[in-house]
């Protein structure tokens, strides 16, 4: 029983994880201080106001500090794309110069996951040959 715990504590999966827990919470510390020392006074000059943090309204009684909401919410954005153009986007193109296609699509009816080579869908009985590259979903009209 202990030596299965152990294993598992010990394991290369937990401990990769482990890494990059602690590495998105350096991240986002530095991004959050990006945001409140620098991205957000560059706002306020801009705008006119010193400080989003110390933005609030008040009624009956309760203060609403809205910025501290604008100030988690460009931290979210610059966290958001951060991972997406220097993680998601280079994986997608590493990916595709490998010749790696994807295993499964999206239905543009009901957006159900369905393998690349499925000709109909299963919920929605909707033909799937004309839909041309599966990386690229065609606009549909919604019949609905």
């Amino acid at each position: 029983m202990l030596k299965g715990f152990r294993d598992f504590v010990t394991g290369g999966n937990l401990i990769e994880v482990a890494v990059g827990l602690i590495m998105a919470l350096a991240t986002f510390a530095l991004v959050q201080a990006l945001v409140a020392d620098l991205i957000t006074p560059i706002i306020a000059a801009i705008v006119g106001e010193p400080s989003f943090g110390d933005l609030t309204f008040t009624i009956n009684g309760s203060e609403f500090r809205y910025g501290d909401f604008i100030n988690a919410t460009i931290t979210f954005v610059s966290i958001a794309a951060a991972v997406y153009f220097f993680v998601v986007a280079p994986y997608q193109a590493y990916q595709r110069r490998r010749g790696v296609a994807p295993e499964t699509r999206g239905c543009p009816e009901c957006a159900t996951e369905i393998p690349v080579a499925a000709k109909r869908c299963p919920p929605t009985g909707r033909s799937l040959l004309n839909l041309g590259n599966p990386l690229r979903m065609p606009a549909w009209p919604r019949t609905r």
